[in-house]
């Protein structure tokens, strides 16, 4: 199937049915896809890019453009603009190629001006506006940013995203020595048994067998604020898909307990397979509701919970762009609702002298900071022990919130 062909259909499913990049780009992979990186790089360069490049068409056109030819004539542009291996002809030429035969003139005709006229600038000088389209961001996003954390950090947020992700993972002690790194090229040793790889982590022997887990830097950085010890019992309740519970059940040294909680049968199956491959025995698994108290729980309780909510996930826009075009302001709220509902089910089942952790992958202070300083004002017993945002710049990762908070008592 023609390269092209094969991103117009995954960008159709993205954007017209609700389909994530990252799972479709796997499945492609699975099937021996040809030209790998180049389809990579077109559907996220294009997602990361949409409003953008929708921007340098638009104007030229005077009627309603079917959804497929719409993207079609984004990918194109992105490799006009942005991609310098294939000649401007050859894009032009491929695009009317891959084009519906109804539409193939209108296509030609169409990248032809956007050829000769260049890249339109954004208008206007309002910084965040211009900004906000020339990174395909909402615009609201931007003022949102802007109020949290100043303008000039909304901004290189907001620029930062448009960078490809760097792939991380995590050696696994629990089944493979701390030398393991050793002697691949492409791999990056960060320490702490983190590492960045330059490569196809997920085709290796040492990922099949369990030896390393992928797992962004940033999301490394979260379990640790927990301070677990061996023979303790925690509570991971919204575990899916289990990277972070391997993690906890390392840091026990595989003893004591883990329930891993998530709301989704198909996705505790996740946590299961995952526990088998990188050798956790200390795991049982669960399918219920966090936001709702469950009476078996409360005895004889947990030392530890860790409540990796449920979030916006506007930390994570480089990996996953689709998000930027789905969230909205309204449903943040709804969000901040279920995170409260979380808190104030979850911290029932922990011990006196116990930490909770709670953690997102977003970036928004109302689910973040004003989250927790709400929790406090509710709950007197509990005291916040440290706290951290990292914005994506950082890390040259995810974006993150996590909060570690302690019970009184003994």
């Amino acid at each position: 199937m023609n390269v092209r062909r094969q991103a117009q259909d995954i960008l159709y499913r993205v954007l017209y049915q609700n389909g994530y990049a990252g799972l479709l780009l796997r499945y492609q992979k699975e099937q021996e896809t040809e030209h790998q990186g180049l389809l990579t790089e077109l559907v996220y360069g294009t997602l990361r890019n949409l409003t953008y490049l929708e921007y340098q068409w638009q104007d030229l056109v005077s009627r309603r453009v079917r959804p497929r030819t719409a993207i079609l004539l984004d990918l194109s542009i992105y490799q006009l603009f942005f991609m310098q291996a294939v000649p401007d002809y050859a894009v032009i030429h491929e695009a009317v190629e891959t084009a519906d035969p109804a539409e193939r003139g209108f296509v030609n005709a169409v990248l032809r001006q956007v050829q000769r006229r260049g890249r339109r600038p954004a208008a206007g000088r309002d910084v965040l506006r211009k900004t906000a389209l020339e990174t395909s961001h909402p615009e609201w996003l931007l003022r949102l940013w802007a109020a949290h954390y100043g303008e000039e950090m909304a901004i290189a947020i907001a620029r930062h995203d448009q960078t490809p992700a760097p792939l991380y993972g995590r050696v696994n002690p629990l089944k493979a020595e701390a030398d393991l790194l050793q002697g691949d090229a492409k791999a990056e040793d960060l320490g702490g048994g983190c590492f960045r790889y330059r490569g196809a982590l997920a085709q290796t022997s040492w990922f099949r067998e369990g030896k390393v887990l992928i797992q962004d830097r940033a999301s490394q950085q979260l379990v640790p604020y927990l301070q677990v010890q061996p023979g303790q019992r925690v509570l991971d309740a919204c575990a899916a898909p289990g990277t972070k519970t391997q993690q906890i059940a390392v840091l026990m040294q595989n003893q004591g307990q883990i329930i891993a909680n998530d709301l989704h049968a198909s996705r505790v199956q996740l946590i299961e397979q995952l526990m088998a491959r990188t050798g956790v025995s200390n795991v049982a698994t669960t399918c219920r509701d966090a936001s709702v108290l469950q009476t078996e729980w409360l005895e004889p309780g947990f030392e530890r919970v860790y409540l990796d909510v449920p979030c916006s996930g506007l930390g994570d826009l480089r990996r996953k762009p689709e998000i930027r075009y789905r969230v909205q302001p309204e449903e943040l709220d709804t969000l901040v609702q279920l995170q409260e509902e979380i808190l104030a089910a979850c911290c029932r089942y922990l011990r006196p002298a116990g930490i909770l952790v709670y953690s997102t992958c977003t970036l928004n202070r109302k689910e973040n900071e004003q989250q927790i300083r709400h929790f406090l004002q509710e709950h007197e017993e509990f005291s916040l022990l440290q706290e951290k945002t990292c914005l994506p710049m950082e890390l040259d990762s995810d974006g993150f919130y996590v909060a570690a908070l302690r019970k009184q008592g003994r």
